[in-house]
């Protein structure tokens, strides 16, 4: 099983765009696979973000709309979200 941190990577390097030497992050609006199935990376992540948060997890979201919960989730619960403070 993965840890949470694991399970973020994963869902960064996926879905952000996070190539090598690239600072590159693609909106999910304009994924062109967008409109497919979340991931299980995404599920996975989602389920412990919506525990965190309290809020029931939303199992029919795509591959878009779950990366756009995700940062929603992130910043509602400050879990893998940059304070600045140079960590």
């Amino acid at each position: 099983m993965k840890s949470n941190d694991q399970e973020e990577k994963l869902f960064d390097e996926q879905h952000t765009g996070n190539i090598k030497g690239s600072n590159m992050i693609k909106d999910p609006q304009d994924w062109k696979t967008g409109d497919e199935p979340m991931t299980g990376a995404q599920h996975s992540y989602l389920e412990t973000l919506s525990a965190e948060a309290g809020e029931e997890m939303d199992e029919t979201l795509n591959k878009a709309q779950a990366s756009q919960k995700i940062d929603e989730l992130q910043h509602q619960t400050g879990r893998g979200v940059d304070d600045g403070g140079g960590k």
